[in-house]
């Protein structure tokens, strides 16, 4: 039975294909340029859960691979930039960080309608929801959590010019230049009062914090529900901690490194007795190099602040993440990352405000755009609501001595 979200090739953009698609073109592309993956009947379906990209898997004779594009409309300045997801996921494939194969950049908006890049698909899954995470055990949630945290540190033990990335950003005020660029993408999605921002904003430029971590390669939007990882009953043994760079080929601090089927990098980060496996990170959107503590203080935004207060009920964002999961603390996660990662945590109150900016501005744009009728799935509809407690969390962290 052909699954109802799938349409043939024949069908071009408007017989079945899903919005932000057009086979016919996408098919006259791939048999020019990679003709193995465009074998007819060319198939896709939108892969749900996403908040921003458009994500799909598309089918072509025996092949399954992904394609990644941006939202459809109100696309800001910077945001959703196709180029810089497949150049450093291609830059990562010999470290020990899991990301799945690269395998082709279209800059060409003729084609979909907007930049585009394929790659493979990774067997894993994506916890996101409590039906995903409530069925683990005590155990199995740690050793999820322990291996997000292991993996975050390879990341950050990447040196950037060993695969090509030193001139991928700029970290020489990276911290100051977050704030101003996610106050600039706030003022591009403004359709209604947003009491307190304005002064989190300002707050957060008074106050950029000297950024002694800087150069690292930063995610820019590291979670649990951006890794595909598989849960497995097989116990391995934790790696050693070994802080430092890692050279193409070689290990990061507690990671085994193989190859799965679909030819991506794996590991078993952190797995202490439940099999957990990071098998892919995702979503590398905003990455760039800056001050890897960013990355931690929007990971305890999602995990504490999200994922630890009222907030955090049956929220599209963070349900299935944090202590109210039945997770570790954030408080726990750092402890790990500081024992595997050689990056000094010190305080992290600021780096938590500006990650609850720099989500808020997120949920924004993204209700913008569901007003306007420019999301694909569901979950979109309560979005707008975790603005305001995000603010109000933002203002009392940036104040914190």
């Amino acid at each position: 039975m052909t699954d109802p979200a799938d349409a043939d090739a024949g069908g071009g953009a408007g017989a079945g294909a899903p919005r932000g698609l057009d086979l016919d073109r996408l098919a006259a592309y791939l048999a020019a340029r990679r003709p193995e993956l465009a074998a007819a009947p060319l198939r896709a379906r939108l892969i749900a859960g996403g908040k921003s990209n458009l994500t799909y898997l598309l089918r072509s004779g025996g092949h399954e691979v992904v394609l990644r594009r941006p939202p459809l409309g109100h696309v800001l300045a910077t945001a959703h930039d196709m180029a810089r997801e497949h150049r450093i996921i291609s830059a990562l494939a010999p470290t020990a960080v899991p990301v799945p194969e690269a395998l082709l950049f279209c800059p060409d908006t003729d084609v979909i309608g907007a930049p585009f890049y394929l790659m493979e698909k990774v067997d894993g899954e994506v916890f996101r929801s409590r039906s995903q995470t409530d069925p683990l055990t005590d155990g199995q949630r740690r050793d999820l959590a322990t291996a997000m945290m292991d993996t975050l540190a390879a990341l950050h033990a990447v040196e950037p010019a060993a695969v090509g990335l030193a001139d991928f950003g700029r970290p020489e005020g990276f911290l100051g230049r977050q704030v101003r660029r996610w106050a600039g993408q706030l003022d591009q999605s403004r359709s209604r009062p947003l009491p307190g921002v304005d002064e989190l904003r300002d707050a957060l430029a008074g106050s950029v914090p000297e950024g002694a971590n800087a150069g690292r390669i930063v995610h820019g939007d590291y979670r649990l529900d951006n890794l595909l990882a598989t849960v497995g009953t097989g116990a391995t043994a934790p790696r050693p901690a070994a802080p430092g760079a890692t050279a193409p080929g070689q290990g990061a601090p507690g990671a085994a490194t193989g190859t799965d089927p679909a030819g991506a990098a794996t590991g078993t980060l952190g797995a202490t007795g439940a099999g957990v496996s990071v098998r892919a990170v995702l979503d590398w959107e905003m990455a760039t190099l800056g001050d890897p503590l960013a990355d931690l203080g929007l990971l305890l935004t999602y995990w504490s602040v999200l994922g630890d207060s009222d907030a955090a009920v049956d929220n599209p964002v963070a349900d299935g993440l944090g202590p109210r999961a039945g997770f570790p603390s954030g408080a726990e996660l750092i402890d790990r990352y500081a024992g595997r990662s050689d990056v000094d945590v010190g305080p992290l109150h600021w780096h938590v405000a500006l990650g609850c900016f720099k989500l808020a501005v997120i949920c924004e744009g993204i209700h913008y755009r569901h007003t306007l009728g420019q999301t694909l799935g569901g979950g979109f509809d309560r979005i707008g609501e975790l603005v305001a407690p995000l603010v109000e969390h933002g203002l009392r962290a940036v104040r914190e001595k």
